[in-house]
């Protein structure tokens, strides 16, 4: 089974446009909904709708003579923008950030007479990020009984500074960004150059880049002209489910093996469910097959220009159900025509590549694995092009691998070798080590994500699996069922069989109910704190570690340790919980094994996580792995977990992770 994953590289320029996509469709895609009610509502109220409507669609005058303002035009200049600055906020501040990034948006709408969607992408997060910031100034300063007026008037006070630097400022250089972009849409469609685009978005889809493209300026020009004409082919760009149709036609007719397969299913999945990604596999495995979207991508585009079809808001998901429920009522025909040209254009050149490329067993799965690694995350779709033959010879051997081989690794390791022990292979050696350790004699190797491309070349000959967080990532489900086939493909797992040698002599290695050797003081109730005082991650951070500092067992220097290795991978564990702890260069200043925690009850974002425990790592040895055990086990367990949310004492944390100091 194939499941080796490509890490990705976090300075590269790829990375970096996919989180800036991200972020800006975290914005957009929850507030969907509202795109579709203006939509409809503009397809069925307005002059010229299906059921004309004055005082719905914004014409004629009411019984006063009064104009009728109608919902159109109130929604897409206010609510749509607001809803955009409010979430932007939230997403950066919570509530607080929602709110002020709201009203600062405010600012940009008033002051424009086009709809302001990137500028409410802009004040939105801005303006939470900012009032964060300020917050932080006098956060633990304020005297008992004003915080509420301190923050209410800070909040308001601010976002109105923010709403007229909106008005003066951002609103004019959005005006004139938007101008331009429609000036160079308008360049491309009267030279008859908009098909190329293709070239652009098609690439940009399979290497998910192509969230900053549609929601960074597609959709936001799309709706403008949508309000000026009542539709717009930018809208079906990037949406359409024609180019991935005839390449997945292509390969269920002239495919191959499991390719030849799976493709069926997946015209389902994308055509019907709209889910684009199912077919970047396909792709991905025969690179050359890209010239069939693209040129699937160009016919549609064309066609859409010829015909002068548009949609009325975005669709979304890409689905054939959704283009046409947001199809405008004069362009069924040329919409149509659009997804049939993209789909045919596609098809046909899909099939000559795979008529003239060479007989081979195409491998989908490892395709999928590979699209995997280019998202950067766990793909819901990549379950359907799993192999189901598994790795040569029986799983022994798991390593899981961080860069210090004290934290994070020991947690998942410890995770995970309950998950293989409650699934009948207690024999199967789940160990943790500093990637500077590995050696190539494992069978399966665990590492960060962001930590794979270093794992890799020191250990060839394993199956490596790259995972998002150390605590529950769901990828330890499918390791238990690869130790499961293996098991079965070799009539069982041999407990007699001597183990690799690494594995064996493991230094970091321990299993559960292990004594701390010799560490008869790693957790000490000093070391607990129940109310934190930190409102930031790096404070947090700074919390955990002075405690660690005060106990002795760490020099001072080592919290600056923990602090560069957050840099390079973040700690968060899930369940609420981050384990900040130094870098391997730093062992050297851990004078002893020492674990602290700290609860926050109100919860502190970690790079756009809720944590409310943060534990403080320094180990020498085995001696503080027991007590990481004892702490996997607690989050592991959502009651455990509740548990520790509402002690009252520290002899109640101490309890919860039973006997920590045997």
């Amino acid at each position: 089974m194939a499941i080796q994953v490509e890490a990705r590289s976090g300075t590269s320029a790829r990375v970096r446009v996919q989180k800036f996509g991200a972020f800006l469709s975290a914005m957009i895609m929850p507030n969907i909904g509202a795109f579709i009610a203006w939509g409809l509502i503009t397809a069925l109220f307005i002059e010229a709708g299906y059921f004309p409507v004055g005082v719905l669609g914004g014409f004629g005058e009411n019984a006063a003579g009064d104009p009728n303002v109608g919902l159109v035009g109130p929604m897409i200049t206010y609510l749509l923008p607001l809803l955009i600055g409010y979430t932007g906020g939230k997403m950066i501040y919570e509530t607080r950030g929602g709110v002020v990034g709201a009203a600062a948006t405010m600012g940009v709408i008033v002051g424009t007479s086009i709809p302001m969607f990137i500028g409410a992408m802009i004040m939105g997060p801005l303006t939470a990020y900012l009032m964060k910031k300020l917050d932080s100034i006098w956060d633990g300063k304020i005297r008992p009984g004003f915080e509420m007026l301190v923050n209410n008037f800070s909040a308001g006070i601010f976002a109105a500074l923010m709403a007229v630097f909106g008005l003066l400022a951002v609103g004019p250089v959005v005006t004139l960004f938007s101008d331009a972009a429609g000036r160079g849409v308008d360049f491309l469609v009267s030279n008859g150059l908009l098909p190329f685009t293709s070239i652009l978005i098609e690439p940009a889809k399979i290497l998910f880049l192509n969230n900053a493209i549609n929601y960074g300026v597609l959709t936001p020009l799309a709706t403008q002209e949508a309000t000026e004409t009542g539709k717009s082919l930018l809208f079906l760009l990037e949406a359409n489910p024609g180019p991935g149709l005839g390449l997945l036609l292509a390969y269920a007719i002239f495919g191959r093996g499991m390719a030849k397969a799976s493709a069926p299913g997946a015209i389902i999945i994308q055509f019907l469910g709209g889910i684009h990604e199912i077919y970047f596999p396909y792709v991905l495995m025969k690179p050359l097959m890209v010239l069939a979207v693209i040129g699937g991508g160009m016919a549609g585009i064309f066609t859409l220009v010829l015909t002068g079809a548009g949609l009325r808001s975005p669709a979304a998901p890409g689905s054939i159900i959704a283009v046409y429920a947001a199809t405008a009522s004069d362009s069924f025909v040329g919409i149509t025509l659009s997804v049939l040209m993209a789909a045919a254009v596609s098809f046909l050149i899909g099939s000559v590549i795979l008529k003239t490329s060479k007989a081979s067993d195409d491998d989908i799965s490892g395709a999928a694995a590979k699209m995997e690694g280019l998202k950067g995350k766990k793909s819901s779709v990549a379950v359907n092009f799993a192999s189901s033959s598994a790795t040569d010879g029986p799983i022994r051997s798991i390593v899981f691998a961080c860069d210090a081989g004290m934290g994070s690794s020991a947690m998942g390791a410890s995770v995970l070798r309950n998950k293989i022990k409650a699934a009948g292979f207690p024999d199967v050696k789940v160990t943790n080590s500093a990637i500077a350790n590995l050696k190539d004699d494992y069978d399966v190797v665990v590492t960060h994500q962001d930590l794979a491309a270093r794992a890799e070349p020191l250990t060839r000959s394993a199956t490596h699996v790259a995972v998002d967080n150390f605590m529950n990532s769901p990828r330890y489900d499918e390791i238990v069922e690869l130790v499961r086939a293996s098991a079965a493909a070799e009539g069982g797992v041999d407990p007699k069989a001597p183990m690799p040698a690494a594995a064996a002599s493991e230094v970091d290695d321990v299993s559960d109910g292990d004594a701390a050797g010799g560490g008869n003081d790693v957790l000490a109730e000093e070391s607990v704190v129940l109310h934190g005082r930190a409102t930031t991650q790096e404070d947090a951070i700074n919390e955990a570690g002075r405690l660690l500092v005060d106990r002795g067992a760490v020099d001072a220097t080592y919290v600056a340790a923990m602090h560069e290795r957050e840099k390079s991978v973040p700690t968060y564990m899930g369940n609420f919980l981050a384990i900040p702890h130094g870098t391997n260069a730093a062992k050297d200043l851990i004078k002893r094994s020492a674990v602290s925690i700290v609860r926050y009850p109100e919860g502190i974002d970690w790079n756009g996580k809720q944590v409310k425990f943060v534990v403080g790592v320094a180990g020498v040895n085995n001696e503080h792995l027991s007590i990481l055990s004892a702490i996997a086990r607690v989050f592991s367990d959502k009651d455990q977990v509740a548990k520790l949310d509402e002690a009252t004492s520290v002899d109640e944390v101490l309890a919860l992770f039973g006997k920590v100091n045997a």
